[in-house]
């Protein structure tokens, strides 16, 4: 694996898209007029061919956005889920499903034929199983800035980041409790005054909020976990952690920068001018997720396609389909990209904040750092 860095710009077919205006993503400079970035052409995704299906854990909006301009742009590619190229479900609850179309033996083919996925973890494990096509990018060093397999079977398309946040407007309220906004993640399982407050993700179920976890005891080892439970931490889904926040049943919430993004984002849409929920990127550094594409083994995949699987695998990392992704709030995987979400901050800043994830140790010991979490958190 290689490590990139830094950024470039674009400006694209945002008229291609439902519901998206010209202030959803920053820009502090001009854009260019067309997005080539992986060498695929217009001609080229126009002449593809056959039938798809992605399994994917991006959020319905954010899927419903790629969906429209993969029609868009590969016309003679037949959507192989129902009208959709996509198959959603949550991390865990993916992972799953792969390992029981996979069969016990792991060499039965699947019902798909490329993947996006939370983390870099499962890539890794796919890989050695033999379940993954490699294919070539032109230039990766230069274009990306962020890890990927060098062999080629795994490269990233979208970045999650894991943050905190606050409810400004109940600030007053938490202070007469004695509550504490925490500022860092080490704060947010070990100040007491939480106790009973905090509210994250279940990373038996997120694969985000997993990949949170392996970083969090690489910093601060298992007695985070033990501060979590005494600190009473709750695990939900990141709607019911943000309308507890709103309520007041939380003080502070570990969540996906792009959920709080989202919600912001909507709430001026509605004519709202004051949001009552605000980031907090932890003084103990942010958690970044480059999430993979990865293209299913010919002899295991679905409909056997995996010329029109590299052809989309390849325009996931063109600047047209990166606008689409900070659309979605999540940040670019492009080393010459300047834009980012709207209402975020630069994501060269946040590579400087990142904390790290060891995905070695995410992928070999994932069964250990389960039953962990089980054991101290959710006994």
């Amino acid at each position: 694996m290689k490590t990139k860095g830094i950024v470039c710009v674009l400006s694209l077919c945002l008229a291609l898209m439902s519901g998206c205006s010209s202030k959803d993503t920053q820009d502090n400079t001009p854009a260019p007029q067309n997005s080539e970035s992986s060498g695929t052409t217009i001609e080229e995704t126009e002449d593809v061919e056959g039938e798809l299906v992605i399994y994917t854990s991006m959020y319905p909006f954010a899927i419903d956005m790629m969906d429209k301009i993969l029609k868009e742009k590969f016309p003679k590619l037949v959507p192989g889920n129902d009208g959709s190229f996509f198959f959603y479900s949550g991390t865990s609850a993916l992972i799953t499903k792969i390992y029981g179309e996979m069969g016990e033996k792991r060499d039965q083919p699947l019902d798909a034929d490329m993947f996006m996925v939370a983390e870099p973890a499962f890539s890794l494990e796919l890989k050695d199983y033999g379940y993954l096509h490699p294919f070539e990018v032109e230039n990766p060093d230069k274009l990306l800035r962020f890890d990927y397999d060098e062999e080629g079977y795994w490269y990233p398309v979208r970045v999650l980041n894991m943050v905190l946040a606050r409810n400004p407007e109940k600030e007053s309220y938490w202070a007469e409790k004695g509550v504490t906004i925490p500022k860092s993640y080490k704060d947010f399982a070990y100040d007491p005054s939480l106790k009973g407050y905090i509210s994250m993700s279940d990373p038996m179920t997120s694969g985000s909020a997993y990949a949170s976890v392996v970083a969090l005891l690489d910093k601060y080892g298992e007695e985070y976990l033990d501060k979590l439970s005494e600190n009473k931490v709750m695990r939900e889904s990141g709607s019911t952690a943000i309308a507890k926040l709103q309520s007041g049943e939380c003080a502070s919430i570990m969540i996906l920068e792009e959920s709080i993004l989202k919600y912001i984002d909507d709430e001026e849409k509605k004519g709202n001018k004051v949001n009552n929920l605000e980031i907090i990127y932890p003084e103990d550094g942010v958690i970044l997720v480059p999430s993979t594409v990865m293209i299913v083994a010919e002899e295991y995949s679905k409909n056997v396609n995996t010329e029109a699987a590299e052809a989309v695998a390849k325009w996931m990392l063109t600047e047209e389909a990166q606008e689409i992704i900070m659309q979605a709030y999540m940040h670019s995987v492009l080393a010459s990209e300047t834009k980012y979400p709207a209402h975020s901050i630069d994501t060269n800043e946040l590579i400087d904040m990142d904390m790290g994830v060891n995905w070695e140790k995410a992928y070999h010991e994932r069964e250990e750092i389960n039953n962990l979490w089980t054991e101290k958190v959710t006994k």
